[in-house]
């Protein structure tokens, strides 16, 4: 009888290694723990990816505006949803393009009174290229911007080629704006309509190439994206990506459980104790990527850092990417914008604006210093990561905040759920009444700061609080 089990047992194991949808190349694991094991790393390599595909799905495939600009006209508030931990410190355009036809090239302004950058994201959230006023410098730029499989030479009147390792890119533009100034929101406007799009071939002046397929996309699903269906998702992604030699050989150990360059996947085709594997090994990944204390990042002072890069900075830095998507997707490279996360107090505490009042204190070296046309904010963020509704409508603070510094140079911010008080709410920064969590930045910091993180100071409890012991 055993052995007939056995048999059995045997048999259905073949029909699924040769003729299931998910075979391939690469031998299927069999192994409970190898395959926990392999869904978890691959879970982890692909979180920013699955990441990704969701806001293009709700921004461009949905809405149908591939390679067109969508200007944002005014800074981000509460209603703001679509991505966590939203910048509330400058106007934002974005621009999604599908390149599998051909490259496009666009034209900006030139931008010398303030700070500007176009950021370029691809599918891995690599940031492969700026251009802007670190970058490329304040005068106006064109630039063609282009997937893997592209093999053509820079055309005249082109500044910059910007190859992706994907077909599908992000652009995302950040504008300085300071609505303490009047007028300022008008210049800024004016210069997103400056922006300009076009395909290669009709800056050439050639015939269109055959236009890409629009209905390859599948249908996002948070629950199976969260599941062993991922995969279908990532085969789906590795489809539309040139796979980095330094990665072919982990693409291929994945192959183990499935996953492969537009491979077929059907989850109930798999044997129930791999399947069952699989889904234990994404939890792994997911409490990782959701609660990863501070094994990530720089942390300092209750401050962590996720760094963001392009593909040579998070070369095998996968865990690393992943919870910086987590926490702040689409984040800027170091260099361009540095932005810790405060998560907790000095104390190690998590922040609690319904319990605590607290204090941020810089004496005058530790005020964070930024190059010039840079600038630096604090931004509050309620427990869902989003911007949180207050009384005086503001989210962020800074240097462009019309705050008091003391006479020494020093710096006091006060962040509570109350007012202060008249005399301090210049340098009010609005809690909600509950969990929160802070992100500073700095835009073009200055070396010094990146040099010895002198601006993280901890955020201290008061020492006058009225509601410690509020049940």
């Amino acid at each position: 009888m055993l052995q007939c089990k056995h048999l059995i047992a045997l048999a259905i194991l073949c029909l699924f290694l040769f003729s299931s949808p998910i075979a391939n190349a690469t031998e299927l694991t069999t192994n409970f723990d190898e395959a926990k094991e392999i869904a978890k790393q691959a879970y982890i390599f692909a979180y920013p990816m699955l990441e990704n595909f969701k806001t293009m799905i709700i921004q461009a495939v949905d809405p149908g505006l591939f390679s067109m600009f969508y200007h944002k006209r005014s800074l981000r508030g509460p209603d703001y949803r679509e991505v966590v931990r939203p910048n509330n410190d400058s106007i934002y355009s974005r621009l999604w393009l599908d390149l599998r036809s051909e490259p496009v090239v666009v034209s900006v302004p030139a931008v010398e009174d303030r700070y500007y950058s176009f950021e370029m994201i691809d599918m891995y959230t690599h940031n492969f290229a700026y251009v802007g006023t670190r970058a490329t410098g304040t005068g106006a730029r064109t630039f063609v911007i282009s997937g893997p499989f592209w093999q053509g030479s820079t055309p005249s009147g082109v500044d910059d080629v910007f190859r992706s390792e994907g077909n599908f890119v992000l652009c995302l533009v950040r504008i300085a704006v300071d609505m303490e100034v009047e007028g300022d929101l008008e210049k800024v406007l004016a210069i997103q309509d400056e922006h300009e799009i076009q395909s290669l071939s009709s800056y050439l002046g050639e015939e269109a190439p055959p236009a890409a397929d629009p209905t390859i996309f599948p249908t996002y699903d948070k629950t199976k994206a969260e599941s062993a269906e991922f995969i279908s998702y990532f085969n789906f992604l590795l489809g539309q990506l040139q796979i980095h030699p330094s990665e072919k050989d982990l693409t291929e150990q994945f192959g183990k459980i499935g996953i492969g360059p537009n491979l077929p996947f059907d989850v109930n085709a798999m044997p129930p104790g791999i399947r069952e594997a699989l889904e234990e090994g994404i939890q792994e990944a997911l409490e990782i990527i959701e609660s990863p204390g501070e094994i990530v990042g720089i942390s300092k002072n209750g401050w962590n850092l996720s760094v963001f890069g392009n593909r040579e900075e998070m070369q095998g830095e996968y865990e690393l990417r992943a919870v910086a998507a987590y926490r702040s997707l689409y984040g800027n490279s170091l260099e361009e914008a540095y932005c810790p996360n405060g998560l907790v107090d000095a104390d190690g505490d998590a922040f609690d604006g319904s319990r605590f009042n607290y204090v941020l204190s810089f004496n005058s070296d530790e005020v964070p210093a930024v190059e010039p046309k840079g600038f630096w904010s604090i931004t509050m963020y309620g427990e869902d990561q989003f911007l949180v509704a207050n009384e005086i409508n503001r989210y962020s603070i800074g240097d462009r905040t019309d705050i008091k510094y003391e006479e020494d140079g020093s710096l006091v911010i006060y962040i509570q759920h109350e007012s202060p008080g008249v005399d301090k709410e210049s340098n009010w920064l609005p809690a909600p009444d509950g969990i929160f969590s802070l992100t500073m930045r700095l835009y073009l910091p200055s070396r010094e700061v990146l040099d010895s993180l002198s601006c993280l100071v901890p955020v201290r409890k008061s020492e006058t609080v009225d509601n410690v012991g509020k049940p």
